[in-house]
């Protein structure tokens, strides 16, 4: 009895230690107090309960669930429903964690609380909408502004992810953290403008809140602003603004946060940034993606692309193997989502293998009938690649939801023209008209009421007959511009066309049809003909009139009867022209075919010196040989000795003379030179 009573006295003071660590918030200290209890009585209910409270504040979530799941027998699911599940949500067995709530007869306030959390990380937003409406309906206490927060992020999520368009929860943005969420909500609406000046909001709340506590400084209060920068810098990239949100994204990186979900956000919106320039900078960024615990971040989509964008910058830095994985995975856990299967055709693309890669998007095409369109519009782009723009329009013909498209008609049309298939070009401007010919017409009571033509169902045909107009199809161009005119009898410019094609084929038609047109006098518009010539963008001004005198009215009265005549400009006269001295009328003859031409003078030899080549030698090289001239004593030449060569008309002037030895390059020239300066000239 002593023994027991000791005991007893000994776990009084034991409790009354829990008691006061737990107000302390020494959790430790009272961790050991509650083991003390249980090495007294191991199946207390009360410290088995103290000790997992313990453990979870110091944050063992997974010794404390040990500790659960190891007294099952005691720790029933009533008793302690809530700590298993908190315990389970926080180790991210999320689908456990449901199972955990589900499962208690008695849903307490916090175990609700914790069932909107479990349903926001399992994705499902509307359960969770309704949860937290629940909550904030039947519950008053300090905690309401945190519940207000939560549901606004539930709508951003639907807004973001499921494209739902946000209701106005009437909450009063007062806290920075509302009007974030309000800012993702419109994010995904696409009205980035207002989105913007959320952020701004935001970020000036933000910094209110902060700088009221004493302790906070400014890296913590950066480090507090990054996810709005990161969101302001997303909302720069989808506005185009891309140097600048480049900017501010890396900013962020540098002040290294701690929360690696947002710093994988930002590492893949730079890497779709850079796409297949600078790639050694999206190696790097590709690795913060890939820390531990960024899948327990994000949402499925977000973690779905990232691992779209690794396939991507694989297939950039040409690592074949890693793509092919990548987009195999990927394809296996959404075997219905078109980018891997884009993804694995551009590889192959890239590997010169089109046909292969034609042959994969068309296997997907029967597979997934829904994602058909997209497939095709894929295939008749490679067949376009590979010059087969027939093979490509029958691909983008079998398309029959696109088929009546103005965009589809058009490209289609302008494949055929450049393959000169006029005819299947006219034909598919005829299956257009056809479809909306079909559903122009609606049930009314048991009767069918044709509507007036679209705009678009009129286009068509309009652009038909242009078509057939430009490539001669004279008669069925007139069968559209008559349907035309049909719908609207008022269009001029319809009627001109129509009596215009007429006049080629049918005159008398034509004529007929021309009294339709309007008088002149109705057409005349009333313009300020000076006005518009004085106006800037008229290409001529009239100049300005000022006051007339005799002659200059003289001049105008006279200025349409008579014409100015050009003056023709005199010719220059040579320095030396005589008027008194009659011109040589065979001054326009070379000289040496003048009639008067005797051949050149004698005494000029002497100038065939230094002619041709260098060391080539000339006809009278012989009179020049210095060796000659020294034995012999000088002579003075005989009247008439020069005249025997000069007489000659034959004779070939010195500079049109050739060498007598083989004439040498410039090159060759120029290396004799060189090679003969050590002797001298």
């Amino acid at each position: 009895k002593m023994a027991v009573a000791a005991g007893v006295t000994a776990a009084a003071g034991l409790w009354s230690e829990v008691n006061r660590c737990g107000q302390n918030g020494d959790f430790a200290r009272a961790l050991k107090s509650v083991n003390k209890i249980l090495q007294i009585n191991k199946d207390d209910v009360t410290a088995l309960q103290c000790k997992v409270v313990c453990l979870i504040q110091n944050g063992n979530f997974k010794e404390a669930l040990g500790v659960i799941n190891t007294h099952t027998k005691v720790l029933t699911g009533d008793v302690i429903a809530f700590e298993k599940a908190y315990c389970e949500y926080r180790l991210n067995r999320i689908e456990s964690a449901l199972k955990t709530i589900q499962s208690a007869s008695q849903q307490t306030d916090k175990l609700k609380e914790l069932y909107g959390q479990v349903l926001y990380r399992l994705e499902r937003y509307d359960d969770c909408l309704a949860a937290y409406r629940d909550l904030i309906r039947n519950s008053q206490d300090e905690y309401e502004e945190e519940r207000k927060t939560n549901l606004s992020a539930v709508v951003a999520a639907q807004s973001t992810w499921e494209k739902v368009v946000p209701e106005d929860l009437g909450l009063r943005e007062a806290t920075y953290e509302l009007c974030y969420n309000s800012a993702c909500a419109l994010i995904g609406q696409g009205k980035l403008h207002e989105a913007m000046k959320k952020l701004q909001k935001a970020e000036e709340l933000c910094r209110q809140s902060l700088s009221e506590d004493s302790d906070a400084t400014e890296e913590d209060i950066e480090a507090e602003l990054a996810i709005i920068h990161g969101q302001m810098a997303y909302i720069m990239q989808l506005q185009g603004r891309t140097e600048d949100a480049l900017q501010l994204y890396n900013q962020i990186i540098k002040l290294k946060p701690t929360d690696v979900g947002l710093l994988a956000v930002i590492a893949n919106n730079i890497i779709t940034i850079n796409k297949d320039q600078n790639v050694f900078d999206s190696k790097k960024k590709v690795k913060l993606t890939n820390a531990e615990g960024v899948e327990h971040k994000l949402s499925k989509k977000q973690l779905q692309a990232i691992e779209f964008n690794k396939a991507l910058l694989a297939m950039y830095t040409n690592q074949a193997d890693q793509c092919r994985k990548l987009s195999a995975s990927l394809q296996s856990q959404s075997p219905e989502h078109l980018l891997p299967v884009l993804i694995q055709a551009a590889q192959l693309c890239r590997e010169k293998q089109h046909a292969k890669a034609v042959g994969l998007l068309q296997d997907f095409a029967e597979q997934h009938p829904a994602n058909a369109a997209e497939i095709k519009l894929t295939m008749a782009q490679l067949k376009i690649a590979q010059g087969s723009v027939t093979k490509a329009c029958m691909i983008l013909r079998s398309i029959e939801e696109l088929q009546h498209k103005p965009g589809m008609v058009s490209a289609l049309v302008t494949m055929y023209s450049h393959e000169e298939d006029i005819d299947s070009a006219i034909e598919v401007f005829a299956q257009a008209i056809q479809w909306y010919q079909q559903h122009q017409a609606r049930t009314n009571r048991g009767c069918c009421v044709f509507q007036p033509k679209s705009p678009v169902h009129l286009s068509l045909i309009r652009e038909a007959a242009n078509f057939k107009l430009k490539h001669g199809r004279k008669k069925e161009a007139i069968s559209d511009l008559e349907e035309l005119w049909k719908q609207n009898p008022k269009d001029v410019h319809t009627l001109a066309q129509l009596i215009s094609a007429y006049s080629l084929v049918d005159s008398e038609k034509a004529k007929v049809l021309s009294k339709h047109l309007p008088s002149s006098d109705t057409m005349s518009l009333k313009v300020d003909v000076d006005a518009l010539e004085n106006s800037h963008g008229a290409t001529y001004v009239r100049k300005k009139a000022g006051k007339l005198t005799a002659d200059n009215q003289q001049k105008e009265q006279g200025q349409g009867e008579v014409k100015k005549k050009k003056k023709k400009k005199k010719g220059k006269l040579p320095k030396n022209y005589d008027p008194k001295v009659t011109p040589d009328p065979e001054r326009w003859l070379p000289m040496r075919e003048r009639s008067y031409y005797r051949g050149r003078k004698k005494g000029k030899k002497k100038d065939q010196v230094g002619k041709g080549t260098q060391g080539s030698t000339t006809t009278g090289s012989s009179e020049l040989d210095a060796s000659r001239t020294a034995s012999s004593p000088p002579t003075s030449p005989r009247p008439g000795s020069g005249a025997a060569v000069s007489s000659t008309s034959n004779v070939i002037p010195p500079r049109h003379q050739k060498p007598v030895g083989a004439p040498a390059t410039k090159k060759k020239q120029q290396q004799k030179k060189k090679k003969g300066a050590k002797g001298g000239w």
